[in-house]
């Protein structure tokens, strides 16, 4: 194993981690989890908690090795799903900057300890934990990989353990979610979330830039 491939599996998996940890946004979820899993015993709300982890793991792995598949189908080029991902990944997280600390996140269903399993995907993995805005974020990060990597096992790797980080993130972050609300204040997750959403925007600058090379470069020649 190089150094080379190390780094690009460092890489890669900070790509992923970085770019849907701040929508998926596990911590920030916590409250509405707990809102919606009232009335739920502590082994409930593990199994629970597990059930949304692995849907969501799959979502994401689905989006990113798929995804792209499933644009080219449609006959929809690379550069111009990297331009159009990178503004749609710098809208959110500049959305997720700017919003404010207040921000009504609503949610008043229970899940009730009879029936908890079928309320596994939805709400409380689709839209609440894995949304719309997750599954384009990570489509958009699957078609920004580099041409001719699509088997390096470095690029598969990180993907794979990123979204794996990810889907642990959101397991522990339900499992414990009473405990996480009692020690962490608003403050604090705030703090979190600001900072995730900055590197959310750099990320997605570098994906916008990435298609808008390629297509100059596709009129200059």
């Amino acid at each position: 194993m190089t150094e080379d491939a190390l780094s690009e599996l460092a890489k890669n998996t900070l790509l992923i981690v970085g770019a849907l940890f701040p929508i998926v946004n596990p911590i920030g979820n916590t409250p509405i989890f707990l809102s919606l899993t009232r009335g739920l015993s502590s082994h409930g709300r593990t199994a629970l908690a597990r059930m949304i982890a692995l849907n969501g793991l799959t979502l994401i792995l689905v989006s990113v090795f798929i995804g792209t598949h499933i644009l080219t189908f449609f006959g929809i080029s690379l550069p111009v799903v990297q331009v159009g991902g990178g503004l749609i990944v710098i809208s959110t997280g500049w959305g997720l900057l700017r919003r404010p600390n207040d921000d009504d996140k609503g949610g008043t269903q229970e899940c009730k300890e009879s029936d908890y399993a079928s309320q596994a995907f939805y709400p409380l993995t689709m839209p609440l934990t894995v949304g719309p805005g997750s599954i384009s974020v990570a489509i958009t990060v699957g078609a920004n990989r580099p041409e001719g990597s699509e088997w390096r096992w470095p690029l598969i790797g990180g993907m794979l353990l990123g979204s794996a980080l990810i889907s642990a993130s959101i397991y522990l972050s339900y499992r414990f979610a009473e405990r996480i609300g009692r020690t962490l204040g608003d403050s604090a997750m705030n703090i979190i979330i600001r900072l995730s959403s900055f590197i959310l925007v750099c990320i997605g600058v570098q994906i916008l830039w990435n298609g808008l090379s390629t297509l100059l470069r596709t009129l200059v020649h």
